[in-house]
C-alpha cells in the first residue's frame, strides 16, 4: 500500500513538473511573438507615418495657390479619423485578450477528467 501510494505520489508529481515545463514553454514562445510583432509594429508605424505626413505635405505644396485650407482640412480629417480608428481597434483587441496558456490548462483538464475516471 506504500509503495503504490509513493509511486502514484511520483507519479503526479511528474505530471506537475511537466506542465510546469510546459507552462514556461508556452510563456517563452508567447513573449518571443510579442517582441517581434513590437518590433514590425514600430517599423511599420513609424514609415507609415512618415510617408502619409510627407504625402500630404506634397499634395498641400501641389495644391497651395488654388485650394490650400481645403487640403488642410482634408488631411486632418483623414488622420483623425484613421487615429481614431486605430484606437478604437487598439481597445478592442486589448479587451479581448491572449490566448496565453491555452494548451496547458487543456492538458491539465484532461489529466483532472483521466484522473476523475480512474477513480
Amino acid at each position: 500500500m506504500a509503495h503504490s501510494m509513493r509511486r502514484l505520489a511520483g507519479t503526479v508529481v511528474a505530471i506537475l513538473q511537466t506542465r510546469l515545463e510546459l507552462l514556461g514553454t508556452e510563456l517563452e514562445e508567447e513573449k518571443l511573438r510579442l517582441g517581434s510583432v513590437l518590433v514590425y509594429a514600430g517599423a511599420a508605424f513609424f514609415l507609415l507615418g512618415f510617408g502619409i505626413v510627407l504625402l500630404a505635405l506634397f499634395l498641400t505644396v501641389l495644391l497651395w495657390d488654388s485650394n490650400r485650407l481645403l487640403a488642410l482640412g482634408a488631411f486632418t480629417a483623414v488622420f483623425l479619423v484613421g487615429g481614431a480608428a486605430a484606437a478604437a481597434l487598439a481597445a478592442r483587441r486589448a479587451r479581448a485578450g491572449s490566448k496565453l496558456f491555452a494548451a496547458s490548462l487543456a492538458e491539465l483538464a484532461r489529466d483532472r477528467e483521466s484522473l476523475r475516471d480512474e477513480a
